[in-house]
């Protein structure tokens, strides 16, 4: 397959180098503009360019600089009669006749010991040692610091890209035909025939100086057995000696041209490769001859697949991760460090949400969220975390299919099904809705469909998007986050035992190709899947939990010590966005030592998301801002502790688990209201929350109510609300089937009714439930009125129907009020002043978001009434319409209400188990009430 042409600038910079110098020039120009209106400008960019003996400049202007200096260098090409030729060839014969003459060159053109080129730096430091004009390297040396050399190999053979050991190979074989050079049979040394010159010697010498000092270098040695641990090792560097030769003592090698040398790992400009032991010479010269012709050969060295797991290349036996080299920008030997946590963030980097805790600087709290939102997302972008997993893993690019969807308007008002009707419905992560447009016009929406190939461009995963966006870039960023959460919930079946994993199963959304899918992470199965334990996992923490885990784990709360601060009333609630710092520590049990493993001065996220691990999540919805608390948590698996602990990675590395626990110490600093809470804020006064509340109170007083019960209280806003109004209330109750909520809700309405117990004699009796509003608990059943505010939206339809179902049939409260978000009026709403530009709706943007991300549909005004009057048909109620926010004309109420009525006592009464049909959890109770029976 031909390879494109370089760019103008590439063919210049091969042939002048530092000679060729551009001068961008930025200019306004104007753009458009009304009469009687200054004119408008926009900044275009023109490129001066000098070469030696040549100077051109671009005779018109450019939007983008990088534009500008390539129509410049093209001009010097079109003057200079240069042709831009292929960079690289295209066929395996063109490769290496271009491999023989590119090692010949780097020992026969008499410039190059004065180049910058890193190879250089080897060859001085081995000229400075043995004191002749000659020097030699080790041909490894070509394949670390010669991208150019890397490409040619992979052009001769396709393996060259996975296997360090055909690279070299390949170099051997090319540097024994190629002139002027010397190689050895005996060993992997090369050097020039013929001595350089003084003068060439003298110039390398100035420009790559040697150590001043010895250096010691921390590196970390990485057994072939799975089972050996990783050990930290000491390279000590002396100017005298080159630098793989102390490597190759390490590995047991005989001398430093026995030493491969991965391709660099992580970014793109770290030197930190890993270093192994090569096999004979005999054996390596005839591993390409025999790939050449056609014949496999079987080596019988042992793969290390945890350095070619994190390397993305086979590496055989030990092997050294060291970060140590020379590079083009540094003018002597580059240095650093490498420990154990070094090696434990590149392994967390291959992760799908690895990068994005990396980005976040948070690797013990931060999860890849559930949902994106242009408004509330932080780090990298989903788009930018899915490429970067493809290149780690060595997949190519992902494919993102972008199409167009037309909307047509639709009036709604049938009493059929949602999907029947064409409500807009959607999935926990969707933002839009589908085919129900408020606007008059009929703009297009976008969905985008993402494919991942292998590295031979065989597909193995495909994700078919069933949501629409309004634009295009969103609707990529939402499929990207699919994506990596199908990854990241594969990854972390790895704990599992290997026979239990599968890729066969496919949602509606995802196809995977089994076959395929199994070849590209052979390497990560065997070393990820080696092991099931909680301790030694490596993806276990990743991610957030899956719809299989518990709900006791995903309902686990924080128990909060040391609270310190007075309680300011600003409380994070479900879709705020809040800003925290916090503290991580591991701390032995006997109190000798604690290690601080992580902290972050402002650390922003969105409740709800699953931005953040459920445990820090409860401890912050515990708290109001300014406040500060502490609490305990399991020990996350080892190698997360050992990447978060840059300083004490060695130390970390002997604790025993049993020996020590996480603390984490959390302050709220800020707290941002939910989006759907600004926009009604924006609108109303007072806020549509207060309003729904006032309407409850009115409809109790009126009812003389004296016992109320609210489905789906969450963190009792309403039950508090209620305790500042006057109402004939003697009993309030609440049922949720989040604890984290009834947690905030107990400790709220505790404060509020010790402060009224200590100044009226009634107070209403209190109690708080743990359980779903669609199951039936005979304790509350025949309550005065009962309340379900903006709830329903937030399950799914049919669970929203089931629970019409069973608290009229089963519940039969004598009123129920319910409330939910009108959608007609979003437009409105969205239209109000927005914290960000970039959440404007554009005009004509399509169909308008959900108030809330959390939402799975929301209701027109006709099939709200749809689903309300077959209720009240079917269980003997009467129903009316009403609403708060607006006028209740076009398009309606903000929040539409319906309002239940018994019709008439049973004759028969229902029959009761009392003791069988109690299936909530009572969490909480006011102590001046009785449990009810």
């Amino acid at each position: 397959m031909p390879t494109a042409a370089p760019t103008p600038k590439a063919v210049l910079h091969q042939r002048f180098g530092a000679n060729a110098r551009y001068a961008v020039e930025e200019v306004r120009e104007p753009v458009g503009g009304c009469p009687g209106l200054a004119p408008q400008t926009r900044s275009v960019y023109r490129c001066a360019l000098d070469l030696p003996g040549l100077s051109v400049a671009t005779p018109g202007t450019f939007l983008r600089k990088k534009d500008a200096e390539q129509a410049a260098a093209q001009i010097a090409l079109d003057k200079l009669g240069i042709q831009p030729t292929p960079s690289t060839p295209s066929t395996p014969e063109e490769a290496w006749r271009e491999l023989i003459a590119r090692i010949s060159g780097f020992f026969t053109d008499e410039n190059f010991p004065s180049s910058s080129h890193p190879l250089v730096g080897h060859l001085s430091v081995m000229l400075r040692r043995t004191r002749d004009l000659v020097g030699r390297i080790p041909l490894s040396a070509i394949a670390a610091c010669d991208v150019k050399v890397n490409s040619l190999c992979k052009v001769i053979d396709p393996k060259a890209e996975s296997d360090p050991l055909v690279v070299l190979s390949l170099i051997y074989n090319a540097a024994k035909q190629s002139p002027g050079v010397s190689v050895s049979d005996s060993n992997f040394w090369i050097q020039s025939q013929k001595p350089y010159s003084q003068k060439a010697v003298d110039m390398a010498l100035e420009h790559w100086s040697g150590m001043s000092d010895p250096i010691e270098v921390e590196a970390i040695l990485v057994p072939c057995v799975l089972e050996d641990e990783l050990k930290t090792v000491q390279i000590n560097l002396r100017d005298d000696e080159h630098y793989m030769g102390y490597i190759a003592t390490k590995l047991s090698a005989s001398d430093s041209s026995h030493v491969l040398v991965s391709r660099t790992i992580g970014k793109a400009s770290s030197e930190i490769r890993l270093y192994f032991a090569s096999p004979s010479v005999q054996f390596v010269s005839d591993l390409s001859n025999n790939v050449a012709c056609h014949r496999d050969v079987n080596i019988k060295c042992q793969v290390n697949k945890r350095a070619s797991y994190i390397s993305g290349q086979t590496i055989y036996g030990d092997a050294i991760l060291a970060n140590v080299g020379y590079t083009r920008r540094d003018s002597e030997l580059h240095t650093e460090d490498v420990n154990l946590c070094t090696y434990y963030r590149i392994l967390l980097g291959k992760l799908p949400d690895g990068n994005y805790k990396i980005s976040r600087d948070s690797i013990l709290v931060a999860e890849l969220p559930s949902v994106y939102s242009r408004s509330s997302w932080k780090g990298l972008s989903p788009r930018d975390l899915l490429c970067s997993f493809c290149r780690l893993q060595r997949l190519s690019e992902p494919h993102f299919a972008i199409s167009r969807v037309g909307i047509t308007s639709d009036v709604l008002g049938s009493a059929a099904s949602s999907e029947e009707r064409g409500m807009p419905t959607k999935t926990v992560e969707n933002q839009y809705t589908n085919d129900v447009v408020v606007n008059k016009e009929s703009p297009d929406m976008f969905r985008c469909d993402v494919k991942i190939y292998s590295r031979k461009q065989e597909v193995l995963l495909e994700y078919s998007a069933a949501d629409t966006r309004g634009k295009e870039s969103d609707a990529i960023q939402n499929s990207a986050l699919k994506v990596l959460i199908w990854f990241n919930n594969y990854f972390k079946q790895l704990n599992r035992e290997t026979n239990e994993l599968s890729v066969s199963e496919c949602s509606d959304s995802f196809k995977i190709h089994p076959n395929t899918f199994l070849q590209e992470f052979a390497m990560c199965l065997s070393v990820c899947g080696k092991t099931g334990g909680k301790d030694s996992g490596m993806c276990s923490a990743v991610g957030p939990l899956s719809m299989n885990t518990p709900k006791e784990q995903l309902e686990n709360c924080a128990t909060l010590t040391h609270i310190e601060g007075p309680d300011s009333g600003v409380l994070p609630s479900h879709g705020s966005l809040t800003c925290i710092s916090y503290t991580a520590s591991l701390v032995m049990k006997d109190k000798a030592k604690t290690y601080l493993l992580e902290s972050n001065n402002e650390f922003e996220f969105e409740i709800g998301t699953g931005a953040v691990s459920n445990l820090l999540e409860s401890c912050v919805t515990q708290l109001s801002v300014n406040q500060t608390a502490r609490f305990l948590a399991e020990l996350p698996p080892r190698d997360l502790i050992l990447a978060a602990g840059s300083d004490f990675a060695h130390d970390l590395s002997k604790i025993s688990r049993e020996s020590c626990f996480m603390e984490f110490s959390v302050k709220v600093l800020q707290v941002t209201e939910p989006l759907e809470d600004r926009m009604e804020k924006a609108l109303f006064s007072p806020p549509l929350s207060k309003q729904r509340v006032e309407f409850a109170v009115r409809h109790i007083n009126e009812l003389h109510a004296t016992t109320l019960v609210d489905f789906g209280c969450g963190s009792g806003s309403l039950l508090d609300s209620l305790l500042e109004h006057s109402t004939t209330l003697e009993k309030i109750v609440g049922v949720d089937i989040s604890r984290k909520g009834l947690t905030r809700a107990a400790k709220s309405l505790h404060q509020k009714l010790s402060k009224k117990s200590m100044t009226q004699i009634s107070v209403p009796a209190a109690v708080l439930y743990d359980g779903s509003i669609t199951d039936f608990d005979s304790r509350l059943y025949g309550f005065d009125i009962g309340t379900c505010l903006e709830v329903i939206e937030h399950v799914e339809e049919d669970q929203a129907s089931l629970f019409g179902d069973v608290v009229l049939s089963s519940f039969r409260p004598t009123v129920l009020i319910v409330s939910t978000p009108n959608y007609e009026y979003n437009p409105i709403l969205q239209r109000s002043a927005m914290p960000n530009k970039e959440d404007e709706p554009e005009e004509n943007s399509g169909p308008c978001k959900f108030r809330n991300h959390d939402h799975k549909f929301e209701w027109t005004r006709a099939q709200f009434q749809c689903w309300a009057t077959d209720l009240a048909l079917k269980h003997n109620y009467s129903v009316e319409f009403s609403g708060v926010g607006g006028s209740g004309e076009e398009p309606g109420y903000a929040s539409q209400i319906a309002v239940f009525r018994k019709l008439m006592q049973d004759r028969e009464e229902i029959c009761l188990n009392k003791d069988q049909d109690k299936p909530y959890e009572l969490l909480w109770e006011w102590p001046n009430s009785r449990q009810i029976e």
